[in-house]
């Protein structure tokens, strides 16, 4: 860092209206945080900013010990608020330049006030400092906000796996089981880990497993079925296959799949009449 302590003060007293100077000009029109017009939502905006300014102008204090760890933790606020994570990161990222303008013209005006303290080789320094910490806080940012991002992501597509193996309850002791889209292994797993224990919850003795919602089988998928209907069957359930559409079915001619000693219906209402339950007209 680059140590000017009247330079710190002086850049400390404008925080405020750094703040203000940056908001009253920012496009609202953005995507994301930088458009809303909740008033709670912009005086968290400007608090940020002006947390930003404090800890920015620091690195110009005689006292910097702290610097590096209270702005990581700024930047970890930042990335993880809903706010900006709903913001293209490119936006987020074109206000870390404009903060930069800000700087680079504030510190001139200080060095134009002091021209008899201030060299050019000095002025050179402290703007290259501000360029430098400046570009480490946005990597920083873009880093600690992908990885957020991320985990959100696969955390949202855990949830839609495993709420993607409902059983349904058709009568005390039967109930259906319809799988839609693309079976993964992983997906498979979790299909057979939920259905058991739901099974097994509700004490059922049957259990219609509809293939309709299944674009395409393969050799892993009729395994992971196959281990499903085992599964079922240890624990007391008997298990049945609808929905097996045309191209399923040549599919699996194809690949050798033999769904021998199943029962297998064309569909889900075909399957429902012959285990005893009458859908509704």
């Amino acid at each position: 860092m680059v140590e000017n302590q009247q330079l710190h003060e002086y850049l400390r007293e404008r925080t405020w209206e750094l703040t203000e100077q940056w908001y009253g000009t920012l496009d609202k029109n953005q995507r994301g945080i930088y458009s809303t017009k909740n008033p709670e939502e912009i005086e968290n905006l400007k608090r940020q900013n002006h947390d930003f300014h404090v800890l920015f102008c620091s690195m110009f204090s005689e006292n910097q010990q702290d610097f590096s760890q209270e702005f990581q933790d700024w930047i970890e606020e930042i990335a993880t608020d809903d706010g900006h994570l709903k913001t293209p990161i490119v936006v987020v990222i074109e206000e870390f330049f404009r903060t930069q303008q800000q700087y680079l013209k504030t510190i001139a005006e200080f060095a134009s006030q002091h021209k008899e303290k201030v060299t050019f080789e000095q002025l050179s320094k402290w703007n290259l400092a501000i360029v430098e910490t400046i570009g480490k806080v946005i990597l920083e940012f873009t880093a600690q906000n992908t990885r957020v991002a991320q985990e959100r992501l696969q955390n949202q597509q855990q949830m839609i796996v495993e709420m993607s193996a409902p059983v349904i309850l058709l009568t005390k002791s039967s109930g259906f089981l319809p799988l839609v889209g693309e079976i993964t292994t992983h997906r498979a797993q979790i299909i057979f880990e939920k259905t058991l224990k739901q099974c097994a919850k509700h004490n059922l003795e049957r259990l219609v497993v509809d293939l309709s919602g299944v674009p395409i089988i393969d050799t892993m998928v009729a395994q992971q079925v196959f281990q499903l209907i085992t599964g079922l069957k240890i624990i007391g359930v008997k298990t049945a296959l609808s929905g097996i559409s045309p191209v399923i079915a040549q599919t699996a001619v194809h690949l050798g799949i033999k769904f021998t000693d199943i029962e297998v219906y064309n569909s889900l209402a075909q399957a429902l009449k012959e285990n005893g339950v009458q859908l509704v007209q």
